[in-house]
């Protein structure tokens, strides 16, 4: 595993901390597999992935028993305590190896360009600062290689995208972890640098109302081969 030693970065203790919200997800999540059909979208999500990976925001660690056999490694970074120890149990039932490391998504514990995949699943809407987590994801992935993600964020017409950006800017956050409802993540990705592959906009679940958290991404982006990043690591 290819983590950084303590001196390089000092991450606090507890950068992230929603132990009533971590119970929620933790139950919500699990039932979400079948029922809004989760574990179909992990499938696709993680399907074709091979080498050395890292999930940024593992949340309980119900992607880790979707990675196919070809995937060597797992790196998982969780900052909440709680869902953090829910994925070291994850881990353990793991078909491929899988290390459960703490971390913020804006400073990442490991070396630069240690990887050959990036995993981004729900959770660029909670992140603090996503331009810099995404400039952290170019610093540890290889060059050429690979994002996958899955993400919530804006959508719907005019009347919803006020209201998600009303309640980003009100209730949501406090409620739902830092999660925010009105982000882009598709732009976001383009933004910092990414070449954009194909990608498909989704309602979670497909058959569900359209509540303001339903507008999902699911995609593949690629670090260019020529790109530089400044690194730390």
């Amino acid at each position: 595993m290819h983590l950084r030693s303590a001196c390089s970065t000092k991450v606090p203790r507890d950068p992230v901390h929603h132990p009533v919200f971590a119970r929620y997800y933790a139950r919500a999540s699990v039932a979400a597999e079948t029922r809004a059909g989760m574990a179909t979208v992990r499938d696709r999500l993680l399907g074709g992935l091979s080498g050395r990976v890292i999930e940024v925001g593992a949340g309980n660690g119900l992607n880790f028993s979707h990675y196919p056999g070809a995937v060597s490694e797992v790196v998982a970074i969780e900052p909440e305590r709680a869902l953090r120890a829910l994925a070291v149990e994850a881990a353990l039932r793991s078909q491929v190896p899988v290390d459960v490391a703490p971390g913020v998504a804006e400073a990442l514990p490991v070396k630069s360009e240690a990887f050959d995949a990036v995993v981004l699943s729900l959770v660029l809407c909670s992140v603090r600062d996503v331009p810099r987590a995404l400039t952290e994801v170019r610093r540890v992935l290889r060059p050429g290689g690979e994002v996958r993600f899955f993400e919530h964020g804006r959508g719907g017409g005019r009347v919803m995208r006020l209201t998600q950006r009303a309640l980003d800017r009100t209730v949501w956050p406090p409620l739902a972890g830092g999660c925010h409802v009105a982000r882009d993540p598709v732009g976001a990705l383009r933004e910092a640098g990414f070449d954009l592959g194909p990608y498909r906009r989704m309602m979670m679940p497909e058959k569900g109302p359209a509540l303001p958290p339903s507008y999902c991404v699911i995609g593949t982006a690629w670090r260019p081969v020529g790109d530089a990043v400044t690194t730390g690591g």
